[in-house]
């Protein structure tokens, strides 16, 4: 008998992973579909943003970024900024387990916080290429359906609603507190709030990107002078 694991058998593998982490983007999905409606956007840009972008956290900025006419260099620097860890995530993501380069194609456009959270607690040597689509596919529709029921019920509500806008806000502080945790790594936090209030009372027009960019600079620098002292000490 072969003990090849069965594609039916991985692909329940992959929905029980998601059970978990994958089921945390239902309400952040509820939450963006209610804001994008409430920001005057039609109900059937939701899955939209969530197909063509499909990154939650920088959804959620390009709608202000969007409603404010914010110039196209902004958003793109915001962009590549806000998601420039996922270039990290590729060295340890489990693409090399699908063997169809399609099914490649879709784990590289699909790979977001979520799908790397629950692939990098496995062994690399568990995970097939059927397990990984199936937590890629799940992660995005826990996030593509949750944001359309949201836009719909955001536009049958009232106009006006306050205190969504803080879902943005909300989303990075648990994002930070939880990376905190993980890594135990207390300058990290301190030097993102200090970039982004000096950022503030620098450039409060470009305070995302000022703030952004002089976070990545610090933390290089930061890296460059503690990379030597490391290998001293080994």
């Amino acid at each position: 008998m072969s003990n090849t694991p069965s594609t039916s058998a991985e692909i329940r593998k992959g929905l029980a992973d998601c059970s978990t982490v994958g089921l945390g983007l239902v309400p952040l999905g509820l939450a963006f579909g209610v804001l994008l409606t409430q920001a005057g956007f039609d109900w059937w840009w939701a899955p939209v943003f969530s197909v063509v972008i499909y990154a939650g956290s920088m959804e959620f900025l390009a709608i202000g970024l969007l409603t404010a006419v914010t110039p196209l260099y902004s958003l793109a620097a915001a962009a590549f900024l806000v998601n420039f860890r996922h270039v990290f995530y590729g060295l340890s993501f489990p693409l090399d387990s699908i063997r169809s380069r399609a099914g490649r194609l879709y784990a590289v456009y699909a790979l977001t916080d979520e799908a790397y959270a629950i692939t990098a607690t496995k062994r690399r040597g568990d995970m097939t290429g059927a397990r990984t689509l199936t937590i890629s596919i799940a992660c995005q529709a826990l996030w593509v359906v949750p944001g359309i029921v949201g836009a719909l019920l955001g536009a049958a509500l009232p106009e006006g609603l306050d205190g969504l806008q803080f879902a943005l806000t909300a989303l990075f502080a648990v994002l930070a507190v939880d990376a905190w945790r993980a890594s135990g790594d207390l300058p990290a936090p301190v030097i993102g709030l200090v970039c982004g209030l000096v950022a503030a009372w620098v450039a409060p027009g470009q305070m995302l990107v000022v703030g952004l960019c002089a976070f990545v600079v610090v933390l290089m620098l930061r890296y460059a002078v503690a990379a030597p002292r490391g290998r001293d000490a080994a």
